[in-house]
């Protein structure tokens, strides 16, 4: 299945993947925000975390992710089986199959970080905008922002009016 999407997944996406590494993502966002420091040009930057991300997501959208990704018809239907009529409480450690299908979904641009995300904006409406999308997105899956855990960072900027993760 790995071999199926990962050739189809954006460059952004450097979570459970093979050759990839969010410390690299981690420094690509470090060397934006020294930058902006050093120009004194303003950025946004919302740190979204996904409440209960592996448990909460819609298994309908993912089985049809599953197939928009040519993954074959079986490996779906043999995933589908073994999470019909479960409930669990999933605890990452290392394992593929459900982490990969989080990372299916999410296909967002700029920095993802398997089930976390980085959205840089340079200015507050087009950090709105882009979280509301998110959000939107998001509620459609069956995800929701964890509030305790998603901050947004402002760097340089004058605008003091609140971005609303929601």
């Amino acid at each position: 299945m790995k071999d199926v999407v990962d050739p189809q997944l954006q460059d952004q996406q450097a979570g459970f993947r093979k050759d990839r590494s969010c410390t690299d993502k981690i420094a690509t966002l470090l060397i934006i925000l020294e930058q902006s420091l050093k120009w004194n040009s303003s950025l946004y930057v919302s740190f979204i975390d996904f409440e209960k991300a592996f448990n909460s997501i819609d298994r309908a959208s993912l089985w049809r992710l599953l197939r928009l990704y040519r993954v074959p018809e079986k490996i779906t239907n043999i995933i589908r089986n073994s999470y019909e009529g479960l409930t669990c409480k999933v605890v990452h450690s290392g394992q593929l199959t459900d982490a990969f299908l989080w990372m299916l979904w999410n296909q967002l641009e700029d920095f993802d970080f398997a089930d976390d995300l980085a959205l840089p904006s340079h200015t507050q409406q087009q950090m709105q905008e882009k979280s509301s999308i998110v959000a939107e997105n998001s509620t459609h899956l069956g995800l929701n922002f964890h509030k305790g855990k998603s901050k947004v960072l402002n760097i340089n900027t004058i605008n003091t009016a609140p971005i609303v993760l929601e």
